[in-house]
């Protein structure tokens, strides 16, 4: 079974380059970040055509989460119990839940699709928020292996940290800023630590996942590794090979994001003659 992760910055604009996408490279099922609509908003009909099912999170034109597959999904689950809020207190008193998780499980695989926090700046509302929704991230991902530790169990998308000075192409352009700082970085050790492998990496895929679209970020490749696939270690034990797929950020109208592919060893319907990508 072959799943993937990508920051689609804005399903409506890019639908195509997707679809393609998860044909081309023989995809079962993709998490996707940043869909930037709502549910009756997102093109349904040209995954449908391909052959996929959708299951998606999304509440305006920021932020949102999916998944596309075509295997069967159970147990789809918008958000995680312990998720904090963002914004204005609704009329009950209570900060309202932003859409950056949904969980889905396919052939015995648990999987997320997530979407963490920017951050902003240090020092911003926005930072607090990010670090309290990571630490009560891993407070759910040690209930869950708690429950079933031979659980293969995936948190895939867009972290918004580089957990190591190599994921930028230059730390010092980034002293002071987010995405790099030591409580954000412990933040993303910590939920290692909860019992979570960093699947690419622990292959020795290199390579940065994205690049901002101004001052020729990508040609120049000062990019970032800040998009991940964080595995359980039933999860891991299941890998068979990964890539990052760099060239999905060349063309027309692509995403800031590139996409990250992981095999793993399960018997599909769909299994016969795929294709290996290196």
């Amino acid at each position: 079974m072959r799943i993937a992760t990508w920051n689609v910055n804005s399903i409506r604009s890019r639908v195509g380059r997707v679809v393609d996408w998860l044909v081309r490279t023989d995809v079962d099922v993709l998490a996707m970040q940043e869909i930037k609509c709502t549910e009756t908003q997102f093109p349904f009909d040209a995954f449908a055509e391909a052959g996929y099912q959708v299951e998606l999170h999304g509440l305006n034109q920021w932020n949102g989460v999916a998944f596309a597959s075509r295997l069967a999904m159970d147990d789809v689950t918008v958000g995680f119990d312990t998720a904090p809020g963002f914004g204005k207190l609704d009329d009950d008193g209570v900060l309202p839940r932003e859409a950056r998780a949904i969980g889905a499980t396919v052939n015995g695989v648990r999987l997320w699709s997530l979407y963490v926090p920017n951050g902003r700046e240090l020092g911003d509302p926005h930072y607090a928020y990010k670090l309290d929704w990571l630490a009560m991230l891993t407070e759910q991902t040690r209930a869950w292996l708690a429950a079933d530790d031979a659980l293969p169990l995936a948190l895939m998308g867009d972290f918004n940290i580089a957990p190591f000075d190599t994921d930028v192409w230059d730390i010092g352009a980034f002293q002071g800023r987010t995405h790099v700082s030591q409580p954000e970085r412990e933040a993303f050790a910590a939920l290692e630590q909860a019992g979570l492998v960093d699947t690419l990496r622990a292959r020795g895929v290199e390579g940065f996942t994205y690049w901002d679209y101004q001052q020729l970020r990508f040609p120049r490749n000062e990019g970032m590794r800040i998009d991940f696939i964080l595995g359980s270690a039933a999860f891991d034990e299941l890998v068979t090979h990964a890539a990052i797929h760099r060239e999905e950020r060349k063309g027309d109208a692509p995403s800031d994001h590139v996409p990250l592919t992981v095999d793993l060893s399960l018997e599909t319907e769909d299994d016969d003659d795929r294709p290996m990508f290196l």
